[in-house]
């Protein structure tokens, strides 16, 4: 089995995101769906409802290989350009997938149902909400366990495979579920990540430079980080040290980090696991 470190993105669609009308709430909620999967977000990228803007982010997914992650403008109203951009970042033609158009015309009756209207498949409302199920050719379907109206996956040239869902979290955090549960379950657990650090009372980060990069370099599978603070509410002025990696290599590589820190006498705080 393939164990290299799989990249996962996540791209963040809506004006109003960027704005400021709505904060985002999807990356923290998609770092912990991951994590609790031994999984890990590598990037996240935020853009708005521009077409143009849309396509070039997707082609650049679609071209290299890696899971994306894309929430938001998959409606069929005018500032809902998702499904066009995926369309023209592949190159293919939108059209109306059959599972969509099935499941719509379902949410359409139960909705006529509910209502005591008559279920008319021509009426223009119905019609229009049909634009929903309309993807790029090729494409297969999330299920949408809120209201039947489904998202959609695909995968580009580059062997990159975006999964796109709603902007509304009711919808888009169970459908992210079950497409990492559902679609990437053999990526589950391959990104496993620890960190131990430890608080460092009054040092430099140029005095510390010299160490972080000999533990990097003795031990290439883990990352060294430095989090400085000026003002901490408990510890004052300090630098969190520590690295993170997998579980295997950070103990190793915090122990010659931690006796490194001891041999320049200094001094040291709380450590901390997480």
């Amino acid at each position: 089995m393939n164990t290299d470190k799989p990249s996962i993105g996540l791209i963040v669609i809506g004006d109003e995101i960027l704005s400021g009308k709505r904060q985002d709430k999807h990356m923290p909620k998609v770092i912990e769906l991951l994590q609790a999967r031994g999984l890990q977000l590598a990037w996240a990228h935020y853009v708005g409802d521009d077409r143009a803007a849309i396509t070039e982010v997707l082609r650049q997914a679609f071209a290299r290989d890696g899971v994306v992650l894309s929430t938001g403008g998959i409606g069929a109203t005018p500032d809902d350009h998702t499904r066009q951009a995926a369309a023209a970042a592949l190159g293919v033609p939108l059209t109306l997938h059959p599972e969509a158009k099935a499941l719509i015309e379902q949410r359409i009756r139960d909705m006529c149902a509910e209502r005591g209207e008559p279920y008319d498949p021509n009426r223009p409302d119905h019609v229009q909400r049909l634009q929903m199920g309309c993807f790029p050719e090729g494409a297969t379907i999330i299920p949408n366990p809120y209201n039947k109206i489904p998202g959609f996956s695909c995968r580009g040239p580059g062997g990159g495979v975006v999964h796109f869902v709603p902007g509304f979290p009711v919808m888009a955090w169970p459908m992210i579920e079950w497409v990492i549960d559902t679609l990437h379950r053999d990526l589950h657990g391959r990104a496993a990540q620890r960190e131990r650090s430890v608080i460092v009372y009054g040092a430099m980060e140029a005095t510390l430079t010299p160490l972080m990069e000999r533990i990097e370099a003795d031990h290439p599978q883990v990352r060294v980080f430095s989090l400085p603070s000026v003002d901490h509410p408990e510890h004052g002025r300090h630098i969190e040290l520590g690295v993170k990696g997998p579980p295997e290599a950070v103990q190793i590589a915090y122990d010659a980090l931690l006796a490194g820190l001891r041999a320049m006498a200094q001094r040291l705080g709380p450590e901390m696991v997480r």
